[in-house]
């Protein structure tokens, strides 16, 4: 039980890896802001809580608006009187577009999601957290295509490096008050890799060359595990790292 009485917002939180994020927070106590666009899908998440230790309170909004991104944070302050971790996990692919392909709308599309709601989120946590006495945390789930640039589409890599470059930044800048460490996930059963529909059938040859077959996708809960290892005072060391859970993939 190391959330408990913890406030708690999670990012992308109607499937998947947040979906698992946030049910994992509740069952360790924490009272969970569940964010998402689907606003049923968030409805049933929290009735999937219900009986834990923590609870989840839904907030349906999309993380591309600066608007929502704020919101959410209001939100967990109004409901909880603090904000203490912050779990940037929304995210979306961008059909594994290279460059020469890359049209001004999935690029914007790509951006607002992957890097400008975190930030925006980033911005609006600290300032909250930086008024109480006890440390802030951020965890922000980019991908090892943001440590491993090469197997992925433009946009995605791009969004998800600077991702990278901007929890190591917050990381340094708030160093002891508030700790702030970037997941990156490998292959992992996801509907975000399932909604993609327009694939660069280019884009996507480069990337499947030499891929080793033989590595297996992971699962939410492996993503969650070390969420909630970051976010927890296990890890109170612990901050700007990469933690890569890819199954070996960048062994190779």
């Amino acid at each position: 039980m190391r959330f408990v009485g913890k406030s708690v917002v999670v990012t992308g939180a109607s499937s998947g890896m947040g979906r698992q994020i946030a049910l994992d927070f509740a069952k360790e106590g924490a009272t969970v802001v569940a964010v998402a666009r689907r606003k049923e899908r968030l409805v049933e998440l929290a009735e999937s809580a219900e009986g834990f230790d923590g609870k989840i309170l839904p907030y349906a909004g999309d993380i591309s608006s600066q608007e929502v991104c704020e919101g959410m944070i209001d939100f967990a302050v109004e409901n909880c009187g603090k904000l203490d971790i912050l779990v940037n996990n929304a995210g979306v692919m961008d059909e594994f577009v290279p460059v020469g392909e890359l049209t001004n709308e999935l690029w914007e599309k790509v951006m607002k999601i992957n890097l400008e709601g975190p930030v925006f989120a980033m911005r609006k946590a600290v300032q909250v957290m930086l008024d109480k006495d006890t440390k802030g945390n951020i965890v922000n789930v980019a991908s090892i295509g943001g440590v491993r640039g090469c197997r992925a589409g433009a946009a995605y890599t791009a969004s998800k490096h600077a991702l990278v470059g901007v929890t190591k930044n917050t990381a340094y800048m708030y160093a002891g008050k508030i700790r702030c460490n970037v997941i990156c996930p490998g292959g992992v059963e996801t509907e975000v890799m399932n909604s993609q529909t327009n694939i660069s059938q280019f884009g996507m040859g480069r990337i499947m060359a030499g891929l080793d077959s033989s590595i297996p996708q992971g699962q939410s809960k492996d993503i969650s595990a070390a969420v909630l290892y970051a976010a927890s005072d296990d890890a109170a060391f612990l901050t700007g790292a990469e933690i890569v859970v890819d199954g070996g993939v960048s062994c190779n």
